[in-house]
């Protein structure tokens, strides 16, 4: 039996989903890959809780509680108040180690650099590290030992596709579109319901697909980060800000409050009401889509052919259409659950597994 020791940083919703799918696998794993999963260090915003010798399942359900009452794990019998990752690392830190970083935070760079040192595997589904600048994303990556595949299609194996089949296979990239934000695509096929714009996002916000703000949805940087990563996937070196991105507002919305926010959502209402008219005249209708193509990469509201796989998608969703020399009359097209903690913790822990072997 391989035991492999686990240290996770964050906790929030991804984060418990994580461990919940964790021990729940546990008996599974050991039958079918002889691998023994054991967390000895958590770590949230404030603090961490440590156990050298590997949380118990009752210990981890007794801090998942905790965490869902709102008390930090520095406050729990295992806290451990010191800040700096890379001390968890330290003392966390075995020879047959995984990071697992599931913050949406760039402040886990040095942690997760030093974890890679030390020889340590890393599994992310925060999607900062590797959207900074490219010298931090070849750093990361060159090692072999870190595996990313949430960051783009939660648990849709988009990067898989893409390293362990078209890249090793020499298959040439035309184009890639993708629809990678699943409240995105609830926004758009409810406008191609004929629903309002400004109920469309209320609905999305209280259903929880979008962030507290959801100008930090509606924005498209999330998407333009998931497609920056799969353009340096691809090998093409670009930087964030060389990715025009589309908000779903306008300028002068991005300032004030979420409830200033949410109170003037509805002069769009007619503004988007025109623009999908327009595309269902032109035999189109409307999808947020990041457009991969000749070495360089654009995030924006397209229309789209509505018998294409864009436009036929639905709901929540994320696809993804490889168009390639070898799929070149028919794109490879991987669709999947876009929203949710689930999907995206499933893709992280199929990640561990990965690295565990």
């Amino acid at each position: 039996m391989k035991t492999i020791h686990l240290i996770q940083f964050g906790l929030g919703g991804v984060g418990r989903a994580l461990v919940q799918r964790v021990l729940a696998a546990r008996d599974d794993f050991e039958w079918r890959y002889g691998l023994r999963l054991a967390y000895v260090a958590l770590c949230d915003s404030r603090g961490a809780a440590i156990a050298p010798d590997g949380f118990s399942h009752a210990q981890l359900q007794a801090m998942m509680a905790a965490k869902e009452a709102g008390v930090s794990l520095d406050a729990t019998e295992w806290g451990y108040k010191r800040g700096e990752l890379e001390d968890i690392v330290d003392i966390a830190g075995r020879e047959d180690a995984i990071v697992i970083d599931v913050t949406a935070t760039e402040e886990t760079v040095p942690a997760l650099q030093l974890a890679l040192d030390r020889g340590y595997g890393a599994a992310l589904a925060n999607k900062k590290p590797l959207a900074g600048p490219m010298e931090i994303f070849r750093g990361l990556t060159s090692t072999g030992r870190l595996r990313y595949e949430a960051t783009v299609g939660a648990g849709v194996p988009v990067i898989a596709t893409l390293n362990e089949a078209i890249i090793p296979s020499h298959d040439s990239v035309a184009r890639i579109e993708g629809c990678f934000s699943g409240t995105l695509g609830f926004l758009t096929t409810g406008l191609e319901e004929g629903k309002a714009f400004s109920g469309l996002v209320t609905e999305a916000r209280a259903l929880g697909y979008t962030e507290p703000d959801p100008r930090d949805d509606l924005g498209g940087m999330d998407v333009a980060r998931k497609a920056l990563i799969l353009a340096r996937t691809m090998g093409w070196p670009l930087e964030l800000d060389q990715i025009p991105v589309e908000p779903l507002f306008p300028p002068e919305m991005a300032e004030g409050s979420v409830a200033d926010f949410m109170a003037a959502l509805p002069r769009l209402d007619d503004v988007y009401r025109k623009k999908v008219d327009a595309a269902l005249a032109a035999g189109k209708t409307l999808r947020y889509v990041a457009t991969l193509a000749g070495g360089e990469a654009s995030v924006g509201l397209r229309e789209v052919a509505r018998e294409s796989a864009l436009g036929q998608l639905r709901g929540s969703d994320n696809l993804v259409a490889f168009h390639t020399a070898v799929y070149d009359a028919t794109p490879l097209v991987l669709q999947g659950r876009g929203a949710g903690v689930h999907g995206t913790a499933a893709g992280v822990l199929a990640d561990i597994v990965a690295l565990a072997r």
